[in-house]
């Protein structure tokens, strides 16, 4: 099997089909495709990913991860050693959604197999400055549960057999001019 981007586990969840149409166009591109949400979105990860968000020598920021585990990799936003903090930012978090939490999951497991301690998980709204703490994972916790049945379903994910069934999906997809499986009528 081959590995998941960890970023793949919310866009997985939004639309599988989206994964698809992402891989054809790729980084081709991108300002002719994405809305300007998602253009903000990566423009504020640009302090992270040039590693120009701290200078302190505690805090980790924009490394590579992978997970044997769980076939995933990417890269962390955050991790602070001294309070064994790992976090994930978002431009703005309006509602937590599980793929955010289950971002945050793939990057924990990727942390722990690698020798990093995690004790704490966040998620921080950059526009509000606004930081949700997450429990987390463990046999307890049904978010772990569910995280593990997505990466089973993202294995064996086949495209001819799935279905839409959420118009607002498709009224919010970058693709759905090109999705032969769009709920919405393109004109």
């Amino acid at each position: 099997e081959d590995p998941i981007a960890i970023t793949k586990l919310n866009d997985f969840i939004f639309c599988p089909a989206s994964i698809y149409f992402h891989g054809l166009f790729g980084d081709f591109q991108q300002v002719m495709y994405q809305t300007e949400k998602q253009i903000n979105g990566k423009a504020a990860h640009t302090s992270i990913d040039t590693g120009g968000y701290s200078t302190s020598k505690n805090i980790l920021q924009g490394i590579s991860v992978y997970s044997e585990r769980f076939g995933l990799y990417g890269k962390i936003d955050l991790y602070d050693c001294t309070t064994k903090t790992l976090t994930e930012r978002k431009k703005k978090i309006t509602k937590i959604y599980d793929g955010y939490i289950y971002q945050l999951f793939g990057q924990f497991f990727a942390m722990t197999e690698m020798g990093y301690q995690v004790e704490y998980l966040y998620l921080y709204s950059m526009d509000d400055n606004k930081k949700y703490s997450i429990d987390l994972p463990s046999q307890e916790n049904p978010y772990y549960i569910d995280f593990t049945e997505l990466i089973y379903d993202i294995n064996n994910f086949i495209l001819d057999d799935f279905t839409q069934d959420n118009a607002e999906k498709c009224k919010n997809c970058i693709y759905r001019n090109l999705c032969d499986r769009t709920l919405i009528d393109i004109d």
